[in-house]
């Protein structure tokens, strides 16, 4: 699987050209599922923050970016389905477009329903995570970023090495020094990133991709 891990979305002209770079294709030929399970685990997100996500044609969002066809697909429905009918639905789309809120309860349900499980499978697929939807590919979070009352730690899917940081500067809680006291307790590789910024990781590969401001933390 290709990833795109970015805090705000597809933010700039640069972010933009490294998602159709990962594509291969024009977005007018893709097609992509909207995962917004994440939000259903923060309590600053809630209906009217999901339909922003997945239906707001006035604001820019991941789903309306002209893509060919764009679908829906919540994570917490799956175990009740069978994968008979939902894994064809992922291994189709070009690209999973998940949305914020909290990555913790993410990860849960990204266990719960196997879909992790499916990844591996899915070397042309790219995932672009917004936010927690970034986060949940990560080793850990930190506990300065659960909001999941069930958490039962901070750790996520470690599917890359590093920790993400995200939103930089864009709240009064998430400042430079926020960041660097965050990553004293990571305890290992991690990045603080501003909206303007994106990690791309193909192949164990990362790229930074940023007309933002970007700082990296630990070995």
């Amino acid at each position: 699987m290709k990833l795109l891990l970015t805090s705000g979305g597809i933010t700039n002209s640069s972010i933009h050209s490294a998602l159709l770079h990962l594509l291969g294709k024009p977005i007018e030929e893709c097609h992509a599922l909207c995962i917004p399970t994440a939000q259903w685990g923060h309590p600053m997100c809630g209906p009217t923050s999901v339909r922003r996500f997945l239906a707001d044609r006035d604001q820019p969002s991941l789903s309306n970016l002209g893509w060919a066809s764009v679908g829906v697909l919540e994570l917490t429905a799956l175990p009740t389905m069978g994968s008979d009918r939902w894994v064809s639905w992922v291994r189709e789309a070009d690209a999973l477009l998940v949305d914020g809120g909290d990555a913790t309860y993410l990860a849960h349900w990204m266990r719960e329903s196997t879909l992790v499980d499916l990844l591996p499978s899915l070397p042309e697929t790219v995932w672009v995570g917004v936010s927690a939807g970034s986060m949940v590919m990560t080793p850990r979070i930190g506990s300065y970023f659960v909001e999941w009352p069930s958490a039962p730690d901070d750790r996520a899917l470690g599917l890359v090495d590093f920790s993400i940081f995200p939103h930089l500067n864009l709240f009064p809680t998430n400042t430079p020094a926020d960041a660097e006291r965050w990553a004293a307790d990571i305890g290992g590789p991690a990045y603080a990133i501003d909206e303007q910024t994106a990690i791309q990781v193909v192949g164990g590969t990362v790229d930074m991709i940023s007309e933002g401001e970007w700082s990296k933390f630990g070995p």
